[in-house]
């Protein structure tokens, strides 16, 4: 039972930050069941105060159950991390092994894992992990499929949604923190022309919602303060 009320906070969490207001539909369509299995846990949630919902308005998650959920995602980023740092794991592979492991890892494995990574900040796929308060910061960023001109960005965070997604972008040697230029974008569907390590390549549509970067401005700005050298 915790394991399924677990799944669903993390998925509302995750739907919040990305869509407006979570509806049944949308939860249950994420999750892979019908609209009544998730209408039916999610009166399960409301009467143990972990989520609010409104007939038609949508579910959202109280204090208590984001926190809940955010614990599991912490779990989640830190066994993708460790999956990949000290075993080795490919980033198209991690997710689904973090999947069974987050919810049966103890609070001393948790900590022992995140010293023995050294407190990171993100995951193989740039994801940002909480800390143990429940604190989660998102850097300045933007999904690439939203920029309008050509332009130089670096890659901050990939979608793990998708494993055959990753192995494309892995092919392309496209990772968090890889610096990339955008050199054309097509009117028609939105295909972006990019140069990566020399190399030039095309990414559709398709592909461009699930990457988020660093846009050229904010590289810059970047740069400048990293030049600024304090006066006494």
């Amino acid at each position: 039972m915790l394991k399924s009320i677990e799944d669903y906070l993390k998925n509302i969490y995750e739907l919040q930050e990305q869509e407006e207001r979570v509806t049944t539909n949308r939860l249950s369509e994420k999750l892979g069941i019908t609209p009544a299995s998730a209408t039916g846990m999610i009166k399960k949630l409301a009467a143990m105060n972990l989520v609010k919902h409104r007939p038609y308005q949508g579910v959202e998650l109280t204090e208590e159950g984001r926190l809940m959920a955010l614990e599991v995602i912490r779990h989640h980023r830190l066994i993708e991390l460790f999956l990949s740092r000290a075993l080795g794991v490919p980033w198209d592979r991690v997710h689904e092994e973090a999947e069974k492991w987050e919810h049966v890892i103890s609070e001393d494995i948790e900590d022992r894992i995140d010293r023995f990574l050294g407190s990171p900040r993100t995951d193989p796929h740039g994801a940002p992990i909480p800390d143990k308060n429940g604190h989660i910061e998102y850097p300045p960023r933007i999904r690439m499929c939203d920029l309008s001109k050509p332009q130089r960005v670096k890659v901050v965070e990939v979608s793990d949604h998708d494993p055959e997604l990753l192995r494309f972008l892995g092919k392309l040697k496209i990772y968090p923190q890889t610096d990339l230029t955008i050199t054309a974008i097509e009117p028609f569907d939105k295909s972006m022309t990019i140069r990566v390590h020399q190399d030039q390549y095309i990414l559709s549509a398709l592909v461009t919602p699930y990457i988020w970067v660093l846009t050229e401005q904010q590289l810059e700005d970047n740069d400048e303060k990293t030049l600024k050298i304090p006066v006494d």
